[in-house]
């Protein structure tokens, strides 16, 4: 009988091969202790069988699987040799609270570091702003080295060793990761996975012909096999160029390129690369980070003949990484983000890929809700695409550092008559201001004349007519887009799972159109919405009011234990323009609704008495006792309601 057919036997050969030969080697690290020997050891013995079955089922067929199986053994126990003590301390603190992501405290923050701070060192400087915001969670965007001229937006990296020396240095990340650390707040980082910049170490010996090197990406002499796979690709950036491979003019080669052509695909198919790869996490790791962003995630694995996007494999990867951390770094867990149908990004939320994921269908229904001032989409997607595996949590966001994509699927649309196409085309035109009625002033991104296709962008406070109504200066539409901005915050501060705040988005910036005066920027439109923190004064007016009504409900939040967990119940409240949910925990319950059209809305007392039962409630937002009767809603209101308990006083 083969080790392939009886994967358990071989698991168990294999651990019992290995040990030895690795205990040998961690006895010669200058940190090795007995104590730290027995942790690692219990937790590789813990997660050896499903981290051999998944490399097993992508590398079991190659000639070199059990060597570079040992490498990356020996690699793990490395990295969790040279694990800081207080690292070590954190995987042992959140091995015992391991769904910390999932509670009431945690707010999440994402930013650019030079548009944030400067640099890391401004950054330092930032923390109190971050603690009076009332973060607990913060994603800096990449901020690796990478190339001068382009680097998407950092997203093309060229060493995940270096910082970007603009921004500073990596001992002044690991330094910042400590004073986060210490202030209550995780680090949240990018790995791209999918692919490097050309110009990464890799890439350069890839170029000078190194065939080990050569074999890190998908590189041809001639067009005859990237003809094949083009058959059934998808293009990512018409506009830059067509299909997914690039002409190396120097080499004469091919290079596959899914997104810009200075990014260069990695060839999973490679155990070496997967190696490689883990080994960039847990150095990452190692600085401090305790959430990786996945970048592209549904790229990762290629396979002829398909869409090389969304394929199993793919989850197979993911998960045998996540294996990996749980060996190694169990602090560090991974953020998915997958821009794709609704139920291929469910398709990688689980314990054991990633843990959570961005919610880029509620971001999406958001927008679209508030152009339509139906909660149609909304509902049924809170209702039938919102649950996740236990232990999971969605990140929720208004906006991020990209485009909006209009991610419905067809077929949900489809139930409510609405054909897909033509309201992808309708929201378009709404959010970039060429719909009679629209408040909305943003820009398209890679707009596909071929077939129509675009993206949205804009800051969150132009999309919501702050821009347009102080341009128009009509203070009825600035109070109306003020309370779209805490609508929407509101809603992602209450669903379930962790809210993200695009930083600036608290403070109400509006679109930057200074990125069409720089070279670099002029072609994407994504920074329109990148506008600069660094030299902002205290805010003022509107943009003050924006601020302190954002703090009162993420102060809200932390302070209301309800808003732990992920259990929702959407309300089938009689009122096309009304959403509206419960969430609920141990003995309290939380009633939220809200109002997505400007006109006030009631609602008879009736519709909440199945589920309420008559229960007295305490208004979060004037901490007033109200009993649930007909409600009269005004335009664009949040409200925020709990069941009253003992602790409470009045």
């Amino acid at each position: 009988m083969s080790f392939q057919q009886d994967p358990a036997y071989a698991s168990e050969i294999t651990y019992q091969r290995l040990i030895p030969l690795i205990q040998q080697e961690v006895t010669l690290f200058e940190s090795f202790t007995e104590e730290k020997w027995q942790i690692f050891k219990h937790r590789l013995e813990t997660h050896f069988d499903r981290l051999f079955g998944l490399l097993m089922e992508v590398y079991g067929e190659q000639f070199d699987f059990y060597y570079h199986l040992e490498q990356l053994i020996l690699m793990m126990a490395n990295y969790f040799f040279e694990r800081p003590k207080k690292l070590v301390k954190r995987d042992l603190k959140r091995e015992t609270d391991p769904y910390w992501y999932q509670d009431h405290n945690q707010v999440g923050a994402v930013c650019y570091v030079d548009l944030f701070a400067g640099n890391l060192k401004g950054l330092f400087e930032k923390i109190p702003y971050l603690k009076e915001l009332g973060i607990t969670y913060l994603h800096l965007m990449p901020l690796f080295k990478c190339p001068e001229a382009e680097s998407d937006g950092g997203y093309a990296v060229s060493s995940f060793r270096e910082v970007n020396p603009s921004l500073g240095s990596m001992k002044q990340l690991r330094k910042l990761a400590k004073a986060l650390h210490k202030e209550g707040i995780s680090l949240a980082l990018d790995l791209v996975f999918n692919h490097t910049s050309d110009e990464h170490e890799w890439a350069q010996l890839a170029r000078e012909g190194n065939q080990r090197y050569e074999n890190f990406y998908f590189i041809y002499d001639d067009r005859e096999i990237p003809d094949q796979y083009e058959r059934t690709l998808r293009e990512i950036f018409p506009d830059e160029h067509p299909g997914a491979f690039t002409f190396l003019e120097e080499q004469e080669k091919w290079v596959w390129t899914t997104f810009h052509s200075y990014q260069w695909d990695l060839n999973y198919a490679n155990p070496d690369v997967f190696n490689a790869m883990a080994e960039e996490m847990l150095f990452l790791a190692n600085v401090g980070t305790d959430v990786i962003r996945l970048d592209a995630v549904p790229f990762i694995w290629k396979q002829m003949g398909t869409s090389c996007e969304n394929l199993p494999k793919a989850h197979t990867l993911i998960q045998a990484f996540n294996t990996v951390c749980r060996i190694a770094t169990p602090a560090l867990i991974f953020k998915s983000e997958a821009i794709v149908h609704p139920d291929d990004v469910k398709s990688y939320v689980d314990s054991q890929e990633c843990q959570i994921s961005y919610n880029p269908l509620f971001m999406a229904l958001l927008w679209n809700t508030l152009a339509t001032r139906e909660v149609n989409l909304i509902k049924d997607a809170l209702i039938h695409r919102h649950p996740l595996p236990e232990g999971c949590a969605w990140v929720n966001y208004v906006r991020c550092h990209d485009d909006i994509g209009w991610t419905f699927a067809d077929e949900d649309a489809n139930r409510y008559g609405i054909n897909g196409f033509d309201h992808r085309r309708f929201l378009n035109e709404f959010y970039r201001g060429r719909f009679p009625g629209s408040f909305a002033l943003g820009l398209t991104f890679q707009e596909n004349p071929k077939t129509g296709d675009a993206r949205i962008c804009g800051t969150c406070a132009s999309l919501a007519g702050l821009e347009k109504a102080l341009d128009e200066q009509n203070q009825t539409e600035i109070d109306f887009s003020i309370q779209r901005i805490l609508l929407l915050h509101g809603l992602i501060l209450t669903l379930g799972g962790m809210p993200l705040i695009y930083l600036g988005d608290e403070l109400g910036l509006l679109n930057d159109y200074s990125y069409k005066e720089d070279p670099g920027k002029v072609h994407d439109s994504r920074w329109v919405h990148r506008p600069s923190m660094v030299a902002l004064q205290a805010p003022n007016g509107e943009f003050a009011d924006i601020f302190n009504k954002m703090k009162r409900l993420i102060h809200i939040r932390k302070n209301e234990p309800v808003f732990s967990g992920t259990d929702l119940q959407v309300m089938n409240i009689n009122n096309p323009h009304v959403l509206s949910f419960i969430r609920s925990t141990n003995d309290q319950q939380a009633l939220v609704i809200a109002n997505f059209s400007e006109h006030p809305q009631f609602i008879i007392g009736d519709e909440f008495q199945s589920i309420t039962k008559g229960t007295l409630y305490k208004n979060l937002q004037n901490n007033k006792e109200i009993m649930l009767e007909d409600v009269q809603l005004k335009p664009y209101q949040l409200l925020l309601l709990r069941s009253v308990d003992e602790t409470d006083d009045f």
